[in-house]
């Protein structure tokens, strides 16, 4: 009898192995959230006061830890980053993962990284997330102001933008341009975070999977 419960043990931890290890990238994204999200609640500047009162209305958020820029004369930004949203009893929900990618042309060299966080106030901004690929502005016919940069931090969700965007770098808030940036789900990563077929509908609106990994992630945007 014991050496059945030992062997079944065995089996056990060979079986869930795979599993502990199947999202080490994935994890390390939320994880750099995480610390995303509670930098935002440290920060003492204005804008970083702006940013969670906005939050705390929003419909959903897509935080970026790293928007890498780089170039000369033509520049690339992008990174990937995971959304979360709330329900009606301003639960959030686990992430799905997104990319974020938009292009640039200026006098640009070097390369600068940045923390970028997406506040999606409205309903129809998160309808149109959920597209496949959506481009941010005037094509997907979402308003996109950013924070610190002559748009006012509106605290009710129909008297400013459907999304506002504000970045970190190196400790500060402010301003970042990212009109015309494309979001896309990443949905490899969704699979390997689930272990499941999923859709980023599935996650962040029918809340049909979970990952344990998230919970400090979810309580700490409930802490804003």
């Amino acid at each position: 009898m014991r050496l059945l419960a030992i062997s079944a043990a065995i089996a056990f931890s060979l079986a869930a192995a795979p599993l502990a290890q199947a999202a080490p990238d994935q994890q390390r994204a939320v994880d750099e959230a995480l610390n995303v999200v509670r930098e935002m609640h440290d920060a003492g500047n204005d804008i970083a006061a702006k940013t969670r009162e906005l939050v705390r209305h929003s419909r959903a958020v897509l935080i970026v830890p790293e928007l890498v820029k780089g170039g000369f004369i033509f520049g690339a930004q992008g990174g990937t980053g995971v959304l979360l949203a709330r329900d009606g009893e301003h639960n959030w929900s686990d992430p799905a993962f997104y990319d974020l990618g938009a292009g640039s042309f200026g006098f640009q060299i070097g390369v600068e990284v940045s923390k970028v966080v997406l506040i999606i106030m409205s309903e129809k901004a998160l309808n149109a997330v959920m597209e496949n690929k959506v481009k941010l502005g005037v094509e997907a016919g979402l308003a996109v102001a950013t924070v610190g940069a002559g748009a006012e931090a509106s605290t009710t969700t129909n008297a400013g933008a459907d999304i506002y965007v504000v970045a970190e770098s190196k400790g500060l808030f402010g301003g970042v341009a990212i009109e015309g940036g494309v979001m896309s789900p990443h949905h490899d990563w969704d699979v390997a975070y689930y272990g499941r077929e999923v859709s980023a509908r599935d996650i962040v609106v029918h809340r049909t999977v979970s990952n344990p990994g998230a919970a400090a992630l979810r309580r700490a945007l409930g802490e804003i």
